[in-house]
């Protein structure tokens, strides 16, 4: 039993140092490579604050724009934002029908307001131009996924579909034709917007159903850029870049990597406190911190997360609720200990007294991110999303790696309690 118990504490140190390494290092297997959480074209999209950006003034090419219609292109705004993964950025509007935003890590201002500025009038058209799907009123949603299609068999980027009720049937009249066609080389429905043809995926055979997929040579980016383009739907009138300019960075370029050795520093200071309070069960908590810190690392880098100051300060606040989630178990722990509890129903019973206490701290922050998410806007946003990542993964740790180390730890049968929890 202790033999296997050491192998396992092994085996999770080293699950430690490989996710740290793969979250910061990335790697590079057959094909599969990734950067590491601060490469620039796989990793974390940095804040205005910490990379710059473009600040863009658009205005209506309207008189006297309603509220409501500014309030459609406020949200048309923040969804290609949101689409595109720049969840910082931020949006301002004044009674005059002009609209700014500002967009880090944004250099190339004609390409920013392309993004936003288009109205984007989406078709469906046939071989012969002829449309028979409406963008606007025909598609409910388009997705970017990732897995297995017919194409290879391979796991692969696409794009997913989702029609109308009421466009089914004109779809599968559509592709019906179309894939007739195969033989004079038609045998595919152009997506449009404006004049330009955004692409053209062919049919093989009918599809008589809601949702559809478009396969191809497609990287993830290109198959996300194609699932922005078909669902951010359409501008209520055309706008007009009145206004283009690149900033720098306000807290310089060295404040990311200043911030990450503070962070760095901190958590091994924390590290350290850990073990000479709790001693053996310590040392288990920093490895689980360690895990902690590998994982919210690679979803910040897999997920493109936007970070600027307001970014980090929800991390650091995940970070010391992950560590207050280990006090509280540890000190629970101790408490049945001091009842005379074996050190076995000690970790049992501790682990049960603390649970509603972390779930519930737990669960209402993460209720209140998701609250300051959809109501916030920019830097808000930001705060958000690095908080309630940081407290799912922290509970997480908490609640199972650490718990699990511990009934490793309880097979060595230690007689000196205070070496295993002071």
């Amino acid at each position: 039993m202790k033999k296997k118990s050491v192998l396992l504490l092994i085996l999770m140190v080293i699950i430690a140092v490989v996710l740290n390494c793969v979250a910061f290092i990335g790697f590079d297997v057959s094909g599969f490579k990734y950067g590491g959480v601060f490469d620039e074209t796989q990793g974390i999209r940095k804040g205005i604050d910490l990379a710059g950006g473009s600040v863009i003034t658009f205005e209506a090419n309207k008189a006297n724009p309603t509220e409501a219609e500014m309030d459609i292109v406020e949200a048309i705004f923040n969804a290609r934002l949101n689409g595109a993964g720049y969840t910082e950025a931020r949006i301002s509007r004044d009674n005059a029908g002009q609209i700014t935003v500002e967009i880090p890590s944004v250099t190339n201002t004609d390409e920013a307001a392309s993004l936003l500025g288009s109205t984007a009038k989406l078709t469906f058209q046939d071989a012969d131009g002829n449309v028979v799907l409406d963008g606007a009123t025909d598609i409910k949603n388009a997705e970017y996924k990732y897995g297995q299609t017919s194409q290879t068999g391979a796991a692969q980027a696409y794009v997913q579909l989702t029609l109308t009720s009421e466009a089914v049937a004109k779809f599968a009249e559509a592709t019906k034709n179309a894939a007739a066609k195969a033989g004079e080389g038609k045998n595919y429905i152009s997506i449009v917007m404006d004049e330009n043809i955004i692409s053209s995926p062919s049919v093989k055979a009918e599809i008589n159903s809601e949702t559809c997929i478009i396969e191809g040579n497609f990287t993830p980016e290109t198959a996300q850029e194609l699932a922005n383009q078909i669902k951010s739907g359409q501008l209520p009138f055309e706008l007009t870049a009145i206004s283009k300019e690149t900033i720098g960075a306000e807290l310089g370029a060295d404040a990311l990597p200043s911030s990450m050795k503070a962070a760095a520093i901190g958590i091994l200071l924390i590290m350290l406190f850990m073990i000479i309070i709790y001693r053996m069960s310590g040392i288990l908590a920093s490895i689980a911190l360690a895990i902690y810190v590998g994982l919210i690392a690679l979803l910040l880098g897999v997920l493109r997360v936007n970070l600027s100051l307001s970014g980090i300060a929800g991390i650091i606040t995940s970070l010391g609720m992950a560590v207050d989630a280990n006090v509280i178990i540890f000190e629970r722990m101790k408490e049945e200990l001091k009842n005379g509890k074996s050190i076995k129903a000690a970790v049992d019973s501790g682990f049960d007294k603390a649970f509603s206490a972390i779930l519930d701290s737990n669960v209402t922050t993460v209720i209140s991110c998701v609250v300051l998410y959809l109501s916030g806007i920019g830097t808000i946003r930001g705060f958000a999303v690095t908080l309630g990542l940081g407290v799912i993964v922290s509970m997480f740790t908490a609640i199972v790696i650490t718990k699990f180390l511990l009934k490793q730890l309880v097979n060595f049968q230690f007689k000196n309690r205070k070496l295993f929890c002071a």
